[in-house]
């Protein structure tokens, strides 16, 4: 048969390694070209890969949760005919050699032992291991890399230990015990070795029910689950306690950080040190613009549009910068050269369960107010749902944050890294407010403005900032500005 193998993509510019999210598919499915088999996170997005060739899936080489770096095989499909001694459910089956005569076969493969890469997760060998173990096919014996495998009689784990004497634990000690990812996570989720675990499944496959014995088993020793024929060496006792131990037992949890929060911590370590922020405030009173909210909800001809403040905020950011435009710059270090961007990427930060991402809309200054209702709708969405590209994260100039949604009055933003400024939103409040000379309830917010100093000095950014307040709370300016 003719084995293909699909390597972990550099889904965005320049990423290093992504982490498989999930496996849509397991080994003895049928894909086509096309078809999405994994889902993956890398340091910017959750994105989904196609398998680029038809065919029925051999092996997955990588457990859900792994981070894995890019070039590195994660998949491999049979796509020619199985031939003689192999067939297209291989991977479905592995047991541990059963005889005693196994040792001496295994050792003398150790240096091509060496060289290979592990196959599926759970039913191969792992990295670290030195010894093969035969794969069970519809013939009955398979070979494994041209070199045939020593005979296997199909039997339980336990019989097959009770038949061999102390066999089953030295092969449990030596070899990686065979189980599912779903089963390795629930392992991992309740602290549990799976080395200890007496497996029940066909072929000497840990079940989640044998996991979830093993649990019951660990916290009340006394009620031991059954083991069947198993040797009591297997359960190793001394170890139970540590081994079983919960992941959120104790006074602390640690947290890997990766993908999203991981590249966002580091960029945001960057660029407080690389571009000198200055941060300024300012607090006016948005009532007219709450009040045309109102009325553009009401228009028949925006039906079906998501209308808020934060549209009309980004309309009025986008007017001053047409009133200001050298705010709408980068800075290029190595040529030291101010650029100057005759287009506005507007960013919108959008917080997800993966951590904090920066979608843009694309060309937002040439954009109607319809067609910027439309972009934020989709942008939010798309956020939410996780399904943010790396390009849609992409080439941002100029960044609003909205910390009012939580009740935040306002804060001191960090810049998304290559933008000039970013523009932090606080909560729209009733407030006493003087108002043609009388103290009236009148509702008021805070916009706190950071710039990079390098591109934007104080006169510039202030009048920027003055310029979006004067908007909004004049919102008749969205015309007579524009």
């Amino acid at each position: 048969m003719t084995i293909r193998e699909f390597k972990m993509p550099d889904v965005g510019e320049g990423l290093t390694e992504a982490e498989i999210l999930k496996w849509f598919v397991q080994p003895g499915d049928t894909v086509t070209d096309g078809q999405v088999v994994c889902e993956v996170e890398t340091a910017k997005a959750a994105v989904e890969l196609p398998i680029p060739f038809d065919g029925v899936v051999h092996a997955l080489l990588f457990e859900e949760g792994t981070t894995v770096d890019v070039g590195q095989v994660i998949i491999s499909v049979q796509t020619g005919p199985a031939g003689e001694g192999a067939a297209a459910e291989v991977p479905a089956a592995v047991t541990a050699t059963a005889t005693p005569a196994a040792p001496a076969p295994a050792q003398a493969e150790e240096p091509a032992v060496a060289a290979r890469q592990p196959v599926l997760v759970g039913y191969g060998v792992s990295q670290a291991s030195t010894k093969r173990r035969p794969r069970k096919t519809a013939g009955g014996v398979a070979a494994q890399n041209g070199t045939a495998a020593p005979a296997v009689v199909p039997a339980q784990p336990a019989a097959a230990a009770a038949q061999n004497g102390t066999a089953a634990p030295a092969a449990a000690g030596a070899a990686r015990a065979l189980a599912k990812p779903p089963v390795r996570k629930l392992a991992k989720d309740l602290g549990i070795d799976l080395a200890t675990v007496v497996p029940t499944g066909d072929g000497g496959v840990v079940t989640r029910e044998d996991v979830h014995a093993a649990a019951a088993a660990a916290i009340a020793p006394q009620v031991a689950a059954p083991v069947a024929a198993a040797p009591a060496p297997v359960q190793a006792p001394a170890e139970v306690p540590a081994q079983a131990a919960p992941a959120w037992a104790g006074r602390e949890t640690r947290i890997p950080v990766k993908g999203v929060r991981k590249v966002t911590a580091q960029a945001m370590v960057g660029s407080a040190f690389t571009a000198p922020h200055v941060t300024e405030f300012i607090t006016f009173d948005v009532t007219r613009t709450m009040k045309l909210v109102q009325e553009l909800k009401e228009d028949p001809d925006l039906a079906g549009l998501r209308i808020n403040p934060l549209l009309l905020i980004a309309k009025a950011v986008l007017v001053a910068i047409r009133r200001n435009p050298d705010v709408n710059a980068s800075w290029d270090e190595a040529a030291q050269e101010i650029v100057l961007k005759h287009y506005v990427n507007l960013g919108i930060a959008a917080a997800t369960p993966r951590g904090l991402i920066v979608p843009n809309i694309k060309d937002a200054h040439a954009k109607t107010l319809r067609e910027l209702s439309e972009s934020l709708s989709d942008l939010v969405a798309t956020a939410r749902d996780g399904k943010t590209s790396p390009a849609d994260m992409q080439n941002g100039t100029l960044t609003l944050t909205n910390v009012g949604v939580f009740g935040v009055d306002t804060g001191t933003p960090i810049l998304n890294p290559g933008e000039s400024a970013i523009l932090a939103v606080g909560a729209i409040k009733l407030q006493p407010w003087v108002h043609k000379g009388k103290v009236k309830p009148r509702q008021v917010t805070t916009l706190a403005l950071s710039f990079d100093h390098r591109l934007i000095d104080g006169e510039l950014g202030s009048r920027f900032l003055a310029d979006i307040a004067a908007v909004l709370e004049h919102p008749r300016r969205l015309v007579t500005w524009a």
